[in-house]
């Protein structure tokens, strides 16, 4: 590990000995004042809320838009407490788990396991406790600076997943895992790049979506379960959601397996709605009129 990243590595050992409830009051401010600035990212989040909620008038709209951003900056000041306290310790913070029978269930099939974790509430401890009841492997594109890598490695320590690029070699991987019964972990609502995707409802508005996921459901018979970690109010912990995925999410129709895809993020979403990283540029493709540009103007 860089000398740079070992200091701050140490520096989220000394943060994460606040307790959960003072760094989630530190990120709600952060978010309050994000939402005072009124920048780019409060901006996309007012459009898809508005997408994503029509009914409600502007006075709700301006509520809902302040819970979202203040649990948006939860989520960037409790990662000090997941990745400082150390993966056996982030974990004590779980106090309920529903739908645990379902990962039971999938992994007793001995047919392999998706998990699809969408970008909601908190999917570092979400990681932690998948990878403590099975060996995972995580899709995902390495960051941009390249020594974060190192860091991730150390504070996950044990119970760090298998990482896999996200490229044409890192998915022979997933698909061979699954063929040998294996669980591996997958960001539904990730966008996919131009050409690599289908257009599916989100919340009732076209979304350009993954095919990778169903196409491996579909290929390799795995079940696909729908996986959060949701926040609890006044920084009480964490609740661990297992949900099945929606009906036709195999279909070897494209079309029909990506809303039953987007259906699958939609019905975690609902369980924490304002825990979801509504940020997102997600109604933007080529192809489509982007909300974000004509409302900006």
């Amino acid at each position: 590990m860089r000398a740079d990243m070992y200091l701050l590595y140490l520096l989220l050992r000394l943060l994460a000995l606040l307790p959960l409830r003072v760094l989630h009051g530190i990120g709600g401010g952060l978010g309050r004042l994000l939402l005072w600035r009124r920048g780019r990212m409060v901006h996309n989040t007012a459009v898809n809320l508005r997408i994503a909620q029509p009914s409600l008038d502007d006075a709700g709209q301006a509520a809902l838009l302040h819970e979202v951003m203040v649990e948006s900056g939860k989520s960037a000041s409790e990662i000090v407490k997941v990745w400082g306290a150390g993966a056996e310790r982030a974990l004590e913070l779980v106090r309920e788990v529903r739908g645990a029978a379902l990962l039971d269930a999938a992994l007793a099939t001995g047919k392999g396991v998706i998990i699809a974790a969408p970008h909601l509430g908190c999917w570092e401890l979400l990681n932690y406790w998948l990878c403590r009841r099975t060996p995972m492997a995580i899709l995902y594109r390495p960051p941009r600076i390249a020594a974060i890598e190192g860091l991730l490695r150390k504070v996950r320590g044990a119970l760090a997943p298998e990482q896999v690029r996200a490229d044409g070699a890192g998915v022979r991987t997933l698909y061979k895992r699954l063929a040998a019964g294996g669980t591996v972990g997958i960001l539904p609502d990730q966008k996919p790049r131009a050409g690599e995707g289908q257009f599916a409802p989100f919340f009732g508005r076209q979304a350009l979506t993954m095919v990778l996921l169903p196409r491996l459901a579909a290929r390799t018979g795995a079940t696909v379960l729908f996986a959060f970690a949701e926040r609890l109010p006044r920084g009480a912990g964490y609740r661990i959601h297992l949900l099945p995925a929606a009906p036709g999410l195999a279909d070897a129709d494209l079309g029909i397996a990506c809303c039953a895809l987007n259906q699958g993020v939609q019905n975690c979403v609902e369980l924490a709605f304002a825990q979801y990283q509504w940020q997102y540029k997600r109604y933007s493709a080529d192809g489509l009129i982007s909300p974000y540009d004509r409302e900006q103007g």
